[in-house]
């Protein structure tokens, strides 16, 4: 006899807890839109992994709603694990100096984070979700996508929608001897003094592309003489290391045609900051004798003869160090001291008018205040003197306002006002007779304009946007001064070649000569590949394309 109103005990099947992803489906069809727009650094691995995890049945219903209580702050970590934003890292190193930002400009950097075309296009999105997911299980769209763009990234974790493979060239130097030279460095050899670039852009090949450009600066450096000739010439050098200025921020002001271009000698074209912070720019620069350093060997003791510095102490010339700023922000003046190996005391300040505010509210002076007391305080040393000087300033700098208004000045006011008063100095050098090389070499850019990995202000990445400074040099009481339109140097260019411009003019005959050979002077300059770095983001120029690092992950074409 059986039982007619027997029922199996058997469990149910897992697919019958199958709830799908619900609002979810909202946040991934959100990354799929950015990742569209090339917003995101996309990780299709770590995305897929979440979505299994909210997929997978739970029969117990509380344990299913805890889960998605759970998801929530995964889900926020992973939409900013999958944004160009700044990584946890870079927030805590920039945590003290971000603390030091006034409310008005923090307040200003937080409107420029609201993106209103991409809110109404977000908005736009949720009603078409909204209203589609009553007939069509967007769940089974969404799993299918996410699934396909992890098939496409098998090679490797991160996904991006511009293609890693490009046609493979090689790089090659021009002008001088140095396109002529060929030398290994490890198993990558070397054309002129770039690495060659001939292998694949993938991630392993850029990685040990990126270790043979080290290896190889670490054996390049200036050659500076034992001691100068009996019949050399004093002359003055100062170098102006401005802030927050690069040619995208010059034609993004609208500049590119006012005359202080003009006035330069030498003009680099593709000079490269190599970094997008202050306090890193100005030891590279002071360092500016040997190779280009990785962002962590900046912060290790150099040789002697790498400090530029120092090699013209040793040749008779007196260093001086002048600000246009306290130098107290981000502990710029004690790296300046304690990487840069600039010793020589601060030059005073006193009643040194005040021309903006800085973003944290400190002064920032009046260049040609400052620059007119360098003029008084080297011509007390005598005619026949040598002095080196090293000149820092930074009006251009995001966040500077004019006293008593809270918001940012314009920068293309700031930007006329510098160009302007460097001009009139220039005028004024030419007048006066003295014998002055003047080099001009920006920080980095002030990213005027912003682009789909960061927003206008924001420096994190060293993009070449940044990067691309235009660097100039000009000579002053020469007997045969040049003319014409400035020579340009047009061949990837850094630090270095500023150094080997200073060594091959430290004997100053150059200022008495009766015919200057401007083609000797500048050709064959170092050249050096474009690599950009900070602590937690390097960016190089592989293939004339430019990849990008963060945190130490892999490599992806800079979002064009």
């Amino acid at each position: 006899m059986t039982n007619s109103s027997y029922t199996s005990s058997a469990p149910s099947p897992l697919w019958q807890y199958w709830r799908g992803l619900s609002g979810w489906n909202f946040y991934f069809l959100v990354k799929f839109g950015l990742l569209w727009a090339g917003y995101l650094n996309f990780h299709p691995l770590a995305n897929l992994v979440f979505m299994a995890f909210l997929l997978m049945p739970i029969p117990n219903i509380r344990l299913h709603r805890l889960r998605h209580w759970i998801a929530i702050p995964i889900g926020f970590g992973l939409f900013w694990h999958d944004t160009w934003l700044p990584g946890p890292e870079s927030i805590m190193s920039q945590g003290s100096q971000v603390a030091g930002f006034s409310t008005d400009y923090l307040l200003d950097l937080t409107e420029r984070f609201i993106n209103w075309q991409m809110i109404g296009a977000v908005f736009v999105l949720l009603v078409a979700w909204l209203f589609l997911s009553q007939w069509i299980r967007v769940t089974v769209f969404v799993v299918a996508i996410l699934v396909w763009l992890n098939v496409l990234t098998l090679a490797g974790p991160s996904f991006s929608l511009w293609p890693a493979g490009q046609p493979t060239t090689t790089v090659t130097t021009t002008g001088g001897s140095a396109a002529a030279t060929v030398a290994t460095a490890g198993d990558t050899p070397v054309v002129g003094d770039i690495p060659a670039q001939t292998a694949p852009p993938t991630s392993t090949n850029l990685n040990a592309w990126l270790s043979s450009f080290y290896t190889a600066e670490d054996k390049r450096q200036t050659k500076f003489p034992d001691a100068l000739p009996a019949d050399a010439q004093p002359f003055e050098l100062l170098v102006i290391n401005i802030c927050s200025l690069s040619w995208a921020d010059v034609d993004a002001a609208g500049l590119m045609s006012h005359p202080l271009w003009s006035h330069f000698d030498i003009q680099f074209k593709d000079f490269n900051s190599a970094t997008s912070y202050s306090g890193p720019a100005a030891i590279r620069l002071l360092r500016a004798s040997c190779g280009q350093q990785s962002h962590k060997n900046l912060y290790q003791p150099a040789g002697n003869q790498c400090y530029l510095f120092d090699n013209l102490s040793k040749l008779g010339f007196t260093q001086h160090l002048m600000m246009g700023h306290n130098g107290q922000f981000g502990n710029f003046l004690k790296e300046v001291r304690e990487q840069g190996g600039m010793q020589a005391p601060l030059m005073d300040q006193t009643g040194l008018p005040v021309s903006l505010l800085g973003f944290d509210g400190s002064p920032v002076y009046d260049d040609t205040a400052v620059l007119q007391r360098w003029l008084q305080t080297v011509s007390k040393e005598g005619e026949n003197s040598r002095s080196a000087t090293f000149y820092n300033t930074l009006p251009l700098h995001d966040g500077n306002h004019f006293p008593g208004v809270s918001k940012t000045a314009d920068y293309k006011v700031r930007a006329q006002k510098l160009f302007d008063e460097l001009d009139a100095f220039f005028t004024e050098l030419e007048k006066s007779g003295r014998k002055v090389m003047v080099v001009v070499v920006p920080e980095h850019g002030g990213a005027l304009k912003g682009d789909r990995m960061q927003v206008s202000g924001l420096r994190d990445i060293p993009s070449p946007s940044i990067t691309n400074v235009p660097a100039g040099i000009k000579f002053f009481g020469m007997k045969a001064p040049h003319e014409g339109a400035p020579i340009e140097i047009t061949q990837p260019s850094s630090y270095l070649a500023i150094s080997e411009l200073v060594a091959r003019t430290v004997d100053g005959k150059l200022f008495v000569e009766d015919s200057v050979n401007w083609n000797q002077l500048t050709s064959g300059l170092p050249q050096t590949a474009e690599v950009s770095e900070n602590a937690n983001a390097v960016v190089i120029q592989y293939q004339n394309k430019p990849y990008v690092r963060l945190n130490g992950g892999d490599w992806v074409p800079y979002p064009q």
